[in-house]
């Protein structure tokens, strides 16, 4: 059969030469996601307060929450309001996590949880943060990402930020060179012009210790109103990422300075108020297929005290992280070691109680099977997607992915656009 058509093939050319350029920024922009595994939260440590032993106390001291105030998986479901299907499996895995990788993201803070301090002071703590990480990831015990969180670009700390961050980085090269999980937060930014300042310390340092180009990344943490609306009335955050010149790696909501500055009395401040609900869907907006992960923030209500008080706290904790997972905002920050058991149970229980339905679905999309649901080659990518995430932070094991959708390893990260870098365990970060 002959197929008849009435462009002449000179069209279609001139067309391709035309949106050449166009090809090529879309390319550049948006590359996608980088399939690589990302932590489930991000926990804070002032600078001070981090020691060698501060991941394995963070888990001692999460385990002895758990035995002292829900000691049984049923008073664990009970607290949690977790279906019976899932209260076993869900208490036990949180036991399991917490004994073997209890924090999945450390990030050490130089800001605004541990303040201006003498710069003797100051530079000791860099040293010794890098001495520390460097250790923990020559001997096996680092976590799976770690890093620092520095001062911000701002006039009054921005020699201060840049000396730590020198110091912190150079020490360890010294040390052994940088953990492929390294992770940078730099806070408050307000203006492209100070990721673009990020950017150059960046650039320059690689040139100068002879490490490859692009090698560091950082993520950009929005906590000013600024950061969502320009002055010139112009959304922010898409000039962000473009300023980071393909080196930001996430952005993070900082709940209580973004609130602050939009006027929200402390008692109103959270994660699920209206003002935290708009910046973070500009925030996901913007870096939609552009390879950049949304963080959300954390609650201050700690699970500390008499067991009525760590109840209450837990389920609001777990009920703000369920939100946030609901709303693909798949990483949040801890402040507490008690934040970690309804942080992992949270998690589990999202991608638990889905294995079922999402694994089916998949399986109907490969074989071309009808069903009540027509999907398509993205929500493909998005149900192997969440079985991928659940398989990183452990909520679901290997053998169960494979089982339920009859798919291996290698064919789901084909369909969730993972990479062979990625599928062998690849971190995320800079």
């Amino acid at each position: 059969m002959v197929v008849r058509t009435s462009l002449p093939d000179a069209v279609r050319a001139e067309v391709d030469a035309s949106l050449s350029e166009v090809d090529a920024e879309l390319t550049r922009r948006y590359p996608g996601d980088p399939g690589s595994r990302r932590p489930v939260h991000t926990v804070y440590v002032p600078a001070d307060a981090f020691a060698r032993d501060t991941v394995a106390s963070w888990g001692r001291r999460a385990l002895e929450a758990l035995d002292e105030h829900a000691p049984d998986a049923a008073s664990f479901a009970r607290v949690l309001g977790l279906p019976d299907d899932l209260a076993g499996p869900v208490h036990d895995r949180v036991r399991a996590k917490l004994e073997r990788e209890p924090v999945e993201d450390l990030r050490i803070d130089f800001e605004d949880g541990y303040g201006p301090r003498p710069d003797g002071e100051e530079d000791a703590a860099a040293e010794r943060a890098a001495e520390l990480i460097g250790a923990a990831a020559a001997d096996g015990t680092a976590p799976p990402f770690a890093g620092i969180r520095m001062k911000c670009m701002e006039s009054a700390v921005r020699a201060r930020g840049i000396r730590t961050l020198d110091i912190f980085l150079t020490r360890l090269l010294e040390a052994g060179g940088l953990p492929r999980g390294l992770v940078l937060t730099l806070p408050k930014v307000t203006y492209p012009a100070q990721v673009e300042a990020m950017v150059r310390l960046c650039s320059e340092f690689e040139r100068a210790t002879g490490l490859p180009e692009g090698r560091i990344g950082f993520e950009i943490q929005i906590e000013t109103t600024q950061a969502i609306l320009g002055a010139d009335g112009r959304a922010t955050v898409a000039r962000l990422i473009d300023a980071a010149a393909g080196r930001a790696t996430g952005l993070h909501y900082g709940t209580f300075d973004y609130s602050a500055s939009c006027g929200v009395a402390a008692a109103y401040q959270s994660m699920d108020h209206p003002v935290a609900d708009h910046a973070k869907a500009v925030m996901q907006v913007a870096a939609a297929g552009t390879g950049v992960r949304l963080s959300d923030g954390s609650t201050n209500v700690l699970p500390v005290g008499p067991t009525r008080k760590v109840h209450e706290a837990w389920r609001l904790h777990y009920g703000l992280v369920r939100r946030s997972l609901a709303r693909a905002y798949y990483q949040g920050w801890d402040m507490h070691p008690g934040h970690l058991p309804t942080r992992y149970a949270a998690v589990y229980a999202f991608y638990r109680e889905g294995l079922d339905s999402a694994a089916a679905r998949l399986a109907a999309y490969v074989d071309r099977v009808g069903g009540d649901v027509m999907d398509e080659p993205a929500t493909a990518k998005a149900l192997s997607g969440y079985l991928l995430r659940g398989l990183d932070c452990g909520a679901v094991d290997l053998s169960e992915a494979v089982a339920a959708t009859g798919l291996d390893r290698t064919r789901l990260d084909a369909l969730s656009g993972r990479g062979p870098a990625a599928a062998a365990g690849g971190a995320g970060g800079s």
